[in-house]
């Protein structure tokens, strides 16, 4: 990679975890990005608005969370775009941005290569970055292999894969230990614990609070 290589960490972020931290770190390092931009998506195309916490709760726990290190920013790019977000549009707007110069790489997981024949304008996307999915160690990158055997090879040769540490951290399962009222610490940063609860995001409504339609 050039020095001008960028990464760039997309995903719901709902909410933010130290997988994803420690993903975007690893890459970073392995790859020598000069950045990583995170991309919090905005209307997840797959997935209602119901599914989802509010945008600017996600943004706002994704620029908690990367506070701290000076190679990671944030951006708001596909939660001010109207629409479903799609990696597409976002890869583009990046390279637009950047110049034909900088090298970009788009970060996501292992288990995301498998969609990767159903995202939309998947030509489009590789015809701005390259591919990194990361997984956790011992995982099988085998059956990754196969599945996208069936992808063109100048597409399969603009994919890598990465081990990072094997931190088994998902966002579903942080939203079901809030829900619970079990502990979410070392999970996720202090600053976005807080904020969750700060702002009692996926707690449980009570039954006779939704059938009255508030929360008073």
């Amino acid at each position: 990679m050039t020095n001008r290589a960028i990464g760039i960490m997309g995903g719901t972020f709902d909410p933010v975890h130290y997988g994803h931290l420690v993903t975007a770190e690893s890459v970073r390092a392995h790859y020598g990005l000069q950045e990583v931009v995170f991309v919090p998506t905005g209307m997840p195309p797959h997935k209602s608005p119901e599914q989802v916490s509010q945008a600017e709760h996600r943004y706002l726990m994704t620029v908690l969370a990367t506070a701290t290190n000076p190679a990671f920013s944030v951006s708001r790019s596909e939660i001010d775009r109207p629409g479903p977000s799609f990696t597409a549009d976002t890869v583009r707007e990046v390279r637009q941005s950047r110049g034909p110069l900088d090298e970009i790489v788009f970060i996501t997981g292992a288990d995301a290569v498998r969609q990767l024949p159903s995202w939309s304008r998947l030509d489009e996307i590789f015809q701005h970055c390259e591919v990194v999915a990361a997984s956790r160690p011992g995982y099988p990158f085998a059956e990754f292999e196969q599945e996208i055997a069936l992808l063109p090879r100048p597409l399969r040769r603009r994919i890598h894969f990465l081990e990072v540490p094997a931190l088994a951290i998902s966002s579903s399962d942080i939203r079901h230990r809030v829900a619970e009222g079990m502990p979410i610490r070392y999970l996720v940063p202090e600053a976005v614990q807080i904020y969750i609860d700060k702002m009692g995001l996926y707690r449980k409504v009570p039954a006779a609070a939704n059938r009255r339609g508030d929360l008073s």
